[in-house]
C-alpha cells in the first residue's frame, strides 16, 4: 500500500498534487511519501512484536536523511554497508547500538570508526575480515559483537543479480567453515562471535525461501549450542518483495504468520533488515515529456529523465508502472518505450508498454521508485544528479537540492602541466 492515488485526474502524494511540485522543483525530481514511509516501518514492527525485534533499515534501498530521520523518530535501527552509510547514520541522531553492519568489503579504516562509534554489532563474510576486526579492537582496547553471515545455499527465486543466498554468491560464509570459525572462537580475544546473520536476496515475494534458509540456519544454531556458544542475535536480514508490476508478495502479517512459529521459545534478539519493504512504494520519480518520436519500427516517448537518474531498468530489467501525473481522457493509447537523454541504447525507463501518447511537456510518473532509485543514480554524460522531496500531509520540502553543472567539477583540477 502506498499513499500516491489519483483525485479526479491528477495524481497525489498524500495530500499535494504532483504537477505542483513539479511548477516548483522542476523535473526530474525523487518524491517521497513520508507516511507510506512510517507506516511500513510500523506495519513489520506491530506483526513481530511478540518477539521485541530489532528493525534495522537497509540504507543501502535509500539514505536520504529525511527519509532516515523520519524511520529513525519511528523507532527504527539502521542497517549500514559503508563508512559513508555510517556517517549519515549518526548525522540524523540514529542510537549506535541501533546499529548493524554489513558488507564483503570493509576497509580498516571503516571498521575502527565503527568500533569507535559504538555500534552494536558487524556481520562478517570471511575469516579474513574476523581477523581484521579482532586485530583493530585489540588496538583500541574494545570488545564488540560479530555476527556471522551464513549462506545457506538457498535459491532466493528472484534476479539473479539481487539473489545473496547461494553458494555461488560472494556473500556469506557456508555452514562447515562458519562451525570451524565458531569452535575455534577462543582465538578471536577482541571479539565476543555471538550471533547468526542470513540474508538470501532481495525482492522475494513468496515465503518458501525465507523458511528454508531460517530452518536451516536454526538447525545450526541449535548443534552451535551443543557445544557451548551462546547465540544472543539472530539477524533475518532483508529481502521482502513490493509490487512493481503484477506480483503479489506476501504482507508484514503473512510474514509473521510464517517465521514466528520457527522462534516459539526461542531468546534470542531477533534483526532484521528491510529495504525495499518499507521505501519502494514510498517513492516515485517525475520526469517530463521532452519528444514524441515515431519510427517505422517503434514509438518512443523521450523524458528528461535517464539511466543515470533510475538504472534499475536498464540494470535489472525492471518495471516500474508508467503513469500519467495528469489524466488526459483524449490522448489514445500506444504501445511505446519511454526512453531518456543519455548516449545509450540501454537508456530507457519502460519498455514496449501499453501507455498514454504522450505529448511533450507531460508529466510521467514512474512508480515504486523509492528504493534503489536515487542511491543508484550517477552523473553519467555529465548529468547533474535530480532533487529529492517529500510529502507529509498536505506540505511538501525539498530535502536534497538539485545538482548544478558547477557540481559536475567540484574536486577537479586541471594539472599544472597542461596550464
Amino acid at each position: 500500500m502506498h499513499d500516491f492515488y489519483y483525485n479526479g485526474k491528477e495524481l497525489y502524494c498524500e495530500g499535494v498534487a504532483v504537477k505542483d511540485i513539479a511548477a516548483e522543483v522542476g523535473t526530474p525530481f525523487y518524491l517521497y511519501s513520508h507516511k507510506t514511509l512510517t507506516d511500513h516501518y510500523t506495519k513489520l514492527a506491530k506483526a513481530f512484536k511478540s518477539v521485541k525485534p530489532l528493525i534495522c533499515f537497509s540504507m543501502k534501498a535509500n539514505s536520504n536523511l529525511a527519509v532516515l530521520k523520519s524511520l529513525v523518530k519511528a523507532g527504527a535501527g539502521l542497517d549500514i554497508v559503508s563508512g559513508g552509510e555510517l556517517f549519515r547514520a549518526l548525522k540524523v541522531g540514529v542510537d549506535p547500538k541501533k546499529i548493524v553492519y554489513a558488507g564483503v568489503g570493509k576497509t580498516r579504516q571503516e571498521i575502527q570508526d565503527a568500533i569507535k562509534a559504538g555500534i552494536l554489532l558487524f556481520n562478517v563474510e570471511s575469516t579474513g575480515e574476523l581477523v581484521a576486526i579482532n586485530e583493530i579492537a585489540g588496538k583500541l582496547k574494545k570488545k564488540v559483537n560479530v555476527s556471522l553471515r551464513i549462506n545457506p545455499d538457498i535459491d532466493a527465486s528472484t534476479h539473479s543479480y539481487v539473489t545473496t543466498g547461494k553458494k555461488e554468491s560472494k556473500f556469506g560464509i557456508d555452514l562447515n567453515t562458519a562451525e570451524a570459525v565458531f569452535l575455534d572462537r577462543a582465538r578471536y580475544h577482541h571479539i565476543d562471535l555471538c550471533g547468526i546473520h542470513v540474508h538470501i536476496g532481495s525482492q522475494i515475494t513468496v515465503s518458501e525461501p525465507f523458511v528454508k534458509a531460517f530452518r536451516k540456519v536454526l538447525i545450526f544454531m541449535m548443534q552451535l549450542e551443543k557445544h557451548g556458544t551462546k547465540i544472543k542475535f539472530l539477524n533475518f536480514g532483508g529481502g521482502l518483495g513490493i509490487i512493481y508490476s503484477d506480483e503479489k508478495p506476501q504482507t508484514a502479517d503473512e510474514f509473521a504468520e510464517k517465521i514466528l512459529p520457527l522462534l516459539k521459545g526461542s531468546k534470542f534478539q531477533v534483526v532484521f533488515e528491510p529495504g525495499r519493504f518499507i521505501c519502494g512504494n514510498a517513492g516515485i520519480f517525475v520526469t517530463r515529456v521532452l519528444y514524441p518520436k515515431k519510427t517505422q519500427a517503434k514509438n518512443f516517448i523521450v523524458v528528461d529523465g535517464a539511466m543515470n537518474d533510475l538504472i534499475r531498468p536498464s540494470l535489472y530489467d525492471a518495471h516500474h508502472d508508467v503513469l500519467a501525473v495528469t489524466k488526459n481522457e483524449v490522448l489514445k493509447r500506444i504501445k511505446a518505450d519511454v526512453v531518456g537523454p543519455v548516449c545509450e541504447s540501454g537508456d530507457f525507463l519502460a519498455k514496449d508498454r501499453n501507455i498514454p501518447d504522450f505529448q511533450a511537456g507531460d508529466l510521467i510518473a514512474l512508480m515504486g521508485a523509492g528504493a534503489y532509485g536515487f542511491t543508484m543514480s550517477s552523473n553519467y554524460n555529465s548529468r547533474p544528479r535530480v532533487p529529492e522531496v517529500m510529502v507529509s500531509g498536505s506540505k511538501f520540502e525539498i530535502v536534497r537540492k538539485r545538482e548544478s553543472v558547477a557540481d559536475l567539477i567540484k574536486g577537479e583540477t586541471i594539472p599544472s602541466f597542461l596550464k
